[in-house]
């Protein structure tokens, strides 16, 4: 069993799950365009008063390894386990040693409302951040006649969800350029410059150590702070790469987790420095004292 699947099953703790509340910012009342149904609404509900968050952990030795090898070229993403996800998810290569350096996410006509998460966590609660910036990955957008939501999200979260519904996720999604914190209503206005959106369009969800913020990028211009005050205290949050994916039509879109070849280099110019490539803040433990990005990746041998 994978890093991913340890991670997602169902916990079988008897505590009482970590109590949470919704932004305070306003919300809509109801959503621009999307809507999910009420039912889905309490479903959700209930699965977050069922199941704790996960603890934050280190990565099993055999992850460490390929993060070693491959760099940012091992983060992926998992398809959801839910059968009205209609859709493919496949690794683009782009060398001759086939490591992948995007991924590509294509969705029928009436795919059901689905999350995608990344295999890692993007922000690692047991790793140190010395160094870092933050963490940011792409998304570029091909087609688009259904729903697309880009955004963050701890584990476990209802796959049938869009991120920013429910407990410690964020979106942003793509159908009324509305952002999405704990908000399972209308969510909330974003920046004004998002108007319109078109084939090739490519938006970036990064957050900022520094300032404790997640923030969005259009097409390499970097966006107003969209939450702050995120995922704290960090140390105790694992947090994962998030995108909604529904219909009523087909979506296609290419997840670039830090791709370095030139058909694939971020179109945010500061993402392309080691600083916010999330194998760097994977790389070094809580009080290292090293610098930079050749420091030895921590590990155990057996995930518990």
């Amino acid at each position: 069993m994978g890093w991913f699947s340890k991670h997602l099953r169902p916990q079988t703790s008897s505590d009482e799950p970590p109590a949470w509340t919704p932004a305070v910012e306003r919300s809509r009342t109801f959503g621009l365009l999307n809507e999910a149904p009420e039912d889905e609404f309490e479903k959700a509900e209930a699965f977050c008063a069922e199941h704790p968050l996960d603890a934050p952990r280190l990565l099993a030795s055999s992850d460490v390894d390929r993060i070693r090898a491959e760099g940012c070229k091992a983060w992926g993403l998992v398809a959801p386990s839910l059968s009205r996800f209609r859709g493919t998810i496949r690794d683009v290569q782009s060398d001759a040693k086939g490591a992948p350096k995007v991924v590509e996410v294509a969705t029928e006509p009436g795919c059901g409302d689905a999350c995608i998460f990344s295999n890692y966590p993007i922000m690692a609660g047991l790793y140190d951040v010395q160094g870092k910036e933050g963490i940011y990955y792409e998304v570029t957008v091909l087609k688009m006649d259904g729903v697309i939501a880009i955004g963050t999200s701890c584990l476990p979260y209802p796959e049938y969800r869009f991120p920013g519904w429910n407990r410690l996720s964020a979106g942003l999604h793509l159908d009324d350029m509305q952002k999405f914190f704990e908000d399972p209503r209308g969510g909330r206005p974003y920046d004004g410059r998002l108007r319109t959106l078109a084939a090739g369009d490519v938006f970036g969800c990064g957050y900022s150590f520094a300032t404790k913020s997640l923030f969005y990028t259009h097409n390499g211009k970097r966006l107003a702070d969209a939450f702050r005050g995120l995922y704290l205290p960090r140390t105790r949050h694992d947090v994962y790469a998030a995108i909604g994916v529904g219909g009523p039509g087909a979506n296609r879109f290419i997840v670039n987790f830090g791709g370095d070849n030139e058909a694939h280099l971020f179109r945010w110019l500061p993402a392309r420095e080691w600083g916010w490539q999330v194998d760097g803040h994977v790389g070094r433990m809580a009080g290292s004292s090293g610098e930079g990005p050749g420091e030895e990746l921590p590990s155990y041998s057996q995930v518990a």
